[in-house]
């Protein structure tokens, strides 16, 4: 296989339960009195460059590893594992990795853009409709391959506009300009299908994006679409 095609990977949250992991910073004053923030609170969002991924890989690895929990064989696999899926998603054009911090790293996202065919195509299974190829062919897609959250992110606030994980897909939507987000969730991972539904991401369908699943041919794969400023 050539050296710049690569295969889908589909989008895999950590656990939920860590076994190893940063202590929890503690909320401010403000915060503790109303809730009205997200579960991780940060102080900015923003972008990385290619050189500023390269230069931060071991730190960005490290936190994925720290929400995988499991002994140290466990932590040690996840890490390598995960970093090899980013370096190769880092190589795609209009690649974006967004990351949420205060005095430290607290979460990240990250994506590319996508045309209507290709190696990521090739690996939906035939499972994206109709309408979501009409938003690729006008450039309107971006595929998220990557959210990495603490895991109390995944449990509290949800639904909230602030939670740290809507903030952060939300704008690598806008800041691409996207119609349309996308994301490949393996079809057994069941745990993962309902932490992003319960972010906003819903099934694909050929013109809508329904509020319930939609029936889906067998595959490996379910394909999850997100609405811009969801």
């Amino acid at each position: 296989m050539p050296a710049h095609v690569f295969l889908p990977t589909p989008l895999t949250l950590p656990a939920l339960q860590p076994k190893r992991g940063r202590p929890r910073a503690p909320l401010p004053d403000s915060a503790k009195a109303d809730r009205r923030s997200s579960p991780t609170v940060v102080e900015r969002v923003r972008p990385l460059t290619r050189g500023q991924v390269a230069d931060r890989l071991k730190e960005l690895g490290d936190l994925y590893a720290e929400t995988s929990g499991g002994d140290a064989w466990a932590w040690n696999q996840a890490r390598a594992t995960f970093l090899l899926h980013l370096a190769a998603d880092a190589r795609r054009p209009g690649f974006s990795l967004l990351i949420a911090e205060t005095n430290a790293l607290a979460g990240y996202a990250y994506g590319f853009p996508t045309a209507g065919a290709g190696p990521w195509w090739a690996g939906s299974g035939g499972h994206v409709g109709k309408s979501p190829l009409r938003r690729a062919t006008s450039g309107g897609l971006f595929v998220v391959s990557g959210i990495v959250v603490p895991p109390r992110v995944r449990r509290e606030y949800k639904d909230q506009v602030w939670n740290l994980a809507r903030r952060l897909q939300r704008r690598l939507l806008a800041d691409h300009g996207a119609t349309l987000g996308v994301t490949l969730v393996d079809a057994r991972d069941t745990r993962t299908v309902e932490t992003m539904r319960s972010w906003g991401w819903r099934h694909a369908g050929d013109d809508t994006l329904p509020a319930v699943p939609l029936a889906v041919p067998p595959g490996p794969f379910r394909v999850l679409v997100l609405a811009p400023g969801t």
